[in-house]
């Protein structure tokens, strides 16, 4: 084959791969906190339950395949709402959130593992307080429609390990806390993700 043969067959397989590269873009989702939920329940001898109302999340991948995802949660801690003014209070004081030293809680999961056809295991670390540990978020996740899904998610955590302490007079508190996540995500650009089946 001639020179200008093979540059011409080079030029035409690169373009293929440029082509089938673009093709398979990594995704970008967006989660609107509007339309999305961050709740918290502590079992107690009068159930203690309530929501943060400002925070924000990141989910990003490198690739369309779903265990190269990243998701990351940043919460604002004296946004925690749970109906009554005089639980709020002590959950922000500082035997507990210590809101005025820690302003945020943030989770960082840098992993995802496909468990089954809908649900994962997040591994990543959980920060309070400043005390920062190894957490796994486990989550189902179902489309809507093209481009769009629901994110339902748990993390169960014990608050002694993250200094979570306080107290409410006639109050009994358990020691795990379950913290769920509802999120709406919305693909904004690249190619779908691609799911184990």
């Amino acid at each position: 084959m001639s020179r200008i043969g093979h540059s011409v067959l080079a030029i035409l397989i690169l373009s293929h791969l440029t082509e089938a590269q673009s093709s398979q873009a990594a995704p970008t989702y967006k989660i609107t906190p509007e339309i999305s939920k961050v709740r918290f329940n502590v079992k107690a001898s009068i159930p203690i339950e309530g929501i943060f109302e400002r925070w924000d999340a990141t989910l990003a991948f490198t690739s369309t395949d779903a265990s190269t995802g990243s998701l990351d949660i940043k919460i604002q801690a004296d946004s925690v709402r749970t109906g009554s003014a005089a639980k709020d209070n002590k959950l922000k004081g500082e035997g507990c959130f210590d809101v005025k030293e820690h302003q945020y809680k943030t989770f960082q999961f840098t992993k995802i593992i496909q468990t089954g056809p809908h649900t994962f295991d997040v591994p990543g670390r959980f920060t309070v307080r400043g005390i920062s540990k190894a957490e796994s978020l486990t989550f189902t996740a179902e489309r809507e429609g093209e481009g769009t899904g629901e994110i339902e998610g748990t993390l169960w955590f014990d608050r002694r390990d993250f200094g979570l302490g306080g107290s409410i007079p006639f109050v009994k508190l358990a020691d795990r806390v379950e913290l769920t996540i509802e999120f709406k995500a919305t693909r904004v650009s690249g190619s779908p993700l691609l799911f184990k089946q």
